[in-house]
């Protein structure tokens, strides 16, 4: 899938919207998690590498705006998209001002949401060349990989893998964590999976540059 390995947060307290919006963005290849409140969000959000995250503006405990503004002031290159009732222009002038990426004002329509994710992944892409390391490169927009400069086909539960150990930039990288890079924490998959994962991984770009990490995961040598 073409978005594999792009992580999204979901921020939206409405339950059932942001279920909707979890298994929609999961069959376009995202990997998604959900939060319902602005206090989980920046949780999430320093714990997780993520790539985009759908901000509801009206969050409980934590607003919106709050968690915008703390993003902005910490330099995170977390793309914001958010999503609120508030559609007038002095609305989104003042989320943009607190470092929003974009916004949407509900009701929105699915497509038109799915562009703005294309383009802000593309935006992320552009500025920072993917993810890069020991001669391993990927673009997660383009769903592209190029080792030593020359390209590599990976399966998408490959390029989600190695999307993650890119990401920890040579930090260890959890099987868990893995796991819920690849198939996402909802689903009940053996950590063995990943290290089958993994071993097709080496065949394809060189065993030395995956470096196992006993007792911990992998990381990028």
């Amino acid at each position: 899938m073409p978005n594999a390995g792009t992580r999204l947060l979901v921020a939206e307290d409405e339950a059932p919207l942001a279920d909707l919006l979890s298994r929609g963005l999961a069959s376009e290849g995202y990997h998604v998690d959900v939060v319902h409140d602005g206090a989980s969000a920046l949780t999430f959000l320093e714990q997780g590498n993520y790539d985009v995250l759908l901000l509801d503006r009206d969050l409980p405990i934590l607003h919106g705006d709050i968690v915008a503004r703390s993003l902005r002031d910490s330099g995170s290159s977390v793309r914001v998209l958010m999503l609120t009732a508030a559609a007038e222009s002095a609305d989104q002038i003042a989320g943009l001002e607190l470092g929003a990426d974009d916004y949407l004002a509900k009701p929105f329509d699915y497509d038109v949401l799915l562009a703005r994710l294309r383009a802000l992944t593309r935006r992320l892409t552009g500025r920072e060349g993917g993810y890069r390391r020991g001669g391993l490169r990927l673009s997660p927009g383009a769903h592209l990989a190029w080792c030593d400069e020359q390209p590599v086909h990976l399966r998408p539960k490959e390029f989600a893998v190695l999307a993650e150990l890119l990401r920890a930039n040579g930090d260890a990288v959890g099987l868990v964590a893995l796991l819920d890079a690849g198939w996402g924490s909802d689903v009940d998959v053996d950590e063995a999976v990943v290290k089958t994962v993994v071993h097709s991984l080496r065949k394809k770009v060189g065993a030395s540059r995956i470096v196992t990490v006993h007792g911990v995961g992998y990381r990028i040598a």
